[in-house]
């Protein structure tokens, strides 16, 4: 089987990390991976939050925790020690599309480099935050921007979980 093919077949998402650092090399191609995902009209406007400050993974953690609702302890981000938030311009009409598949791409490389990662959700609820609006102007992203979703990422803690059965009945050829 195709390399490519197999990694989009095996990759699962992962809620458990070591806390141990990710390199920041192997992260760098987890990024670039992400900033070569398609977009409408090559608009490439998807940016990329790439954090390893542990302070602020547990500030923006615990602001999505509070907007899940769930109780004090609980940590949406599995102790992941590095998040790649996905953001795009909020005006940009393909915003979801082109942020999705940045996130697409950044769960299939972690995944091709030995890491786990997992999709979590509630950044558009984060970013839409006055506080985190500040945020991203003090950083130097002008203008208003909508959070898509959050790559958590690093080194499983456990074994890997194996494939769900495929459901059936979601193919419709038209020959």
């Amino acid at each position: 089987m195709n390399q490519t093919i197999h990694d989009i077949i095996s990759r699962r998402s992962i809620r458990k990390f070591r806390p141990d650092p990710v390199p920041e090399e192997m992260l760098n191609q987890v990024i670039e991976a992400g900033l070569y995902a398609a977009s409408g009209k090559n608009h490439q406007s998807a940016v990329i939050l790439a954090i390893t400050d542990s302070a602020m993974i547990r500030q923006l953690s615990e602001t999505n925790r509070q907007i899940w609702g769930k109780p004090e302890g609980v940590d949406p981000f599995f102790g992941a020690p590095a998040v790649l938030v996905v953001l795009d311009k909020a005006d940009w009409r393909n915003r979801v599309y082109d942020g999705s598949l940045v996130m697409g791409n950044l769960m299939l490389a972690a995944h091709s480099l030995g890491l786990g990662s997992c999709w979590v959700h509630r950044a558009k609820e984060e970013f839409e935050q006055p506080e985190w609006q500040e945020f991203l102007h003090s950083i130097g992203l002008e203008g208003e921007y909508e959070g898509i979703g959050h790559c958590v990422i690093g080194w499983p803690d456990g074994e890997l979980p194996g494939p769900l059965p495929r459901k059936e009945d979601r193919v419709f050829w038209l020959k």
